[in-house]
């Protein structure tokens, strides 16, 4: 069974956010693709609570094994450069949710 990794961020600075968009777009998805996931997107939130500017990275892997795997070998590397570029001095404000799939249908 698949499972869907998130990383939930949202940020006090347009400029930031559009920064961490970049970050992603320009590399770091790929990264997450090459380290096992089988998809990858950029999702912009509504605005909840006054808080603006929301985003997840959304990554589906093809079983708990693979994101094990992503976990142990790949995850470290990319989180610390995350972590380096975006810290919560800059306002950003990160979170991560794992979960299995249960069930998915498509047209």
């Amino acid at each position: 069974m698949s499972v869907e990794y998130t990383v939930h961020a949202e940020f006090e600075s347009l400029e930031v956010a559009s920064e961490w968009v970049r970050w992603l777009q320009d590399g770091h998805l790929a990264e997450v693709l090459q380290g096992g996931a089988t998809h990858a997107a950029i999702v912009r939130l509504e605005p909840v609570d006054g808080h603006q500017l929301r985003f997840e990275a959304r990554y589906r892997f093809p079983s708990m094994q693979a994101f094990n795997r992503y976990e142990k070998e790949f995850a470290p590397k990319l989180r610390a450069e995350g972590l380096a570029k975006f810290p919560a001095t800059r306002g950003v404000r990160m979170t991560r949710s794992l979960g299995e799939v249960l069930t998915e249908l498509r047209s």
